[in-house]
């Protein structure tokens, strides 16, 4: 499968295929497993800002450290929790954040040293906070890029649309002053004008765009009258949605662009190709295929490869493109038309 060799954020990898941030790429085991079944590289699951201030306080809550401290009356004493004082908290919760951040980079520099593919670290962050300083943490490891992973619910009534979109180029600003690493953006499609988002976030010195990501939804248990979960994977039929964007984005933006949600077989990856995606991230196949799915997408993409007589990835990559394509506006019709579809 050398045929399949490509360049993703600058970074040589042997196919476009990437395991995308998911449970499976939180093990050294699994990752070590993803990279003898041919995987092209890997992205780190993520490392969440709102699990951390979770597990934060989560260890403050457990602290179980006590301080005593006389009342006016010298005969009574009264036991306090230290984490009740505002110096002893704020000093338990850096160290506590610093732990859960200790670990991540851990276990970044472990799986470095266990397997010879591209490692990409994830950041799911919400706020430009401090994760400038956690980025440069992160290049230290040699992980070999970064993807920070963005999803901005556009839910805020006191927030603009040019406020969400602000905070996108307020992190990449912050991160990009503090680290060299090739960082790519993973982002969800609620903007105002998605291709004049896109093209200018591609401006903003990143080496790629990940479209899109998956967001966690949820759903209605109706014989309990509660909030439940939605669908956690992604089904067959989803690649569509970033198929389209991927074939009007192509060409017209500054950076590499990863199709990721969807893609369950060679079809699914090869279609992104044809639209121009310089990668593939996968992770919901993983789930339900097994590992065995790597090789079987990439062998059959080179048997499809070899019937179209195409010598490489380049040779067809983007022939899909609206660029490229006899009747451009089909790809951006929205309505029903028998037409296209080729039912009555």
């Amino acid at each position: 499968m050398d045929n399949l060799q490509t360049t993703y954020l600058g970074l040589k990898l042997k196919n476009p295929l990437i395991a995308g941030s998911c449970g499976l790429t939180n093990s050294v085991t699994n990752i070590k497993e993803l990279a003898s079944k041919g995987i092209g590289a890997v992205v780190i699951k993520s490392l969440f800002e709102e699990q951390i201030h979770v597990d934060t306080e989560k260890i403050i809550k457990n602290e179980q450290g006590k301080v005593s401290t006389f009342t006016k009356a010298p005969d009574t004493i009264l036991s306090k929790r230290i984490y009740d004082y505002d110096e002893a908290y704020s000093y338990i919760y850096d160290f506590a954040k610093r732990n859960s951040l200790e670990k991540y980079l851990d276990f970044l520099k472990e799986v470095k040293k266990s397997v010879d593919i591209p490692i990409i670290a994830s950041i799911n962050c919400v706020s430009n906070q401090d994760w400038h300083a956690f980025a440069k943490r992160i290049e230290e490891t040699k992980v070999d890029a970064l993807e920070l992973n963005i999803y901005i619910l556009p839910s805020d009534w006191r927030r603009s649309g040019e406020d969400n979109e602000k905070i996108y180029y307020d992190i990449i600003r912050e991160v990009r002053n503090y680290v060299n690493l090739p960082i790519a953006v993973k982002i969800g499609y609620y903007f105002s004008s998605l291709a004049q988002s896109v093209q200018k976030l591609s401006e903003s010195g990143i080496k790629g765009l990940v479209l899109f990501n998956r967001p966690y939804n949820t759903d209605f248990d109706i014989d309990n009258i509660t909030l439940s979960h939605g669908q956690i994977y992604s089904s067959e039929e989803e690649y569509n949605h970033t198929l389209r964007w991927i074939s009007i984005l192509s060409g017209h933006v500054n950076c590499d662009l990863s199709a990721s949600t969807g893609v369950h077989d060679h079809n699914a990856f090869i279609k992104q190709l044809l639209a121009g995606a310089t990668s593939v991230q996968i992770a919901s196949a993983l789930y339900r295929e097994g590992l065995d799915i790597i090789p079987e997408i990439l062998n059959k993409t080179s048997e499809w490869m070899a019937k179209h007589k195409f010598k490489d990835v380049a040779e067809f990559r983007g022939k899909l493109s609206k660029t490229n394509l006899e009747n451009p506006a089909a790809i951006e019709r929205v309505q029903f038309m028998k037409l296209y579809s080729g039912i009555e």
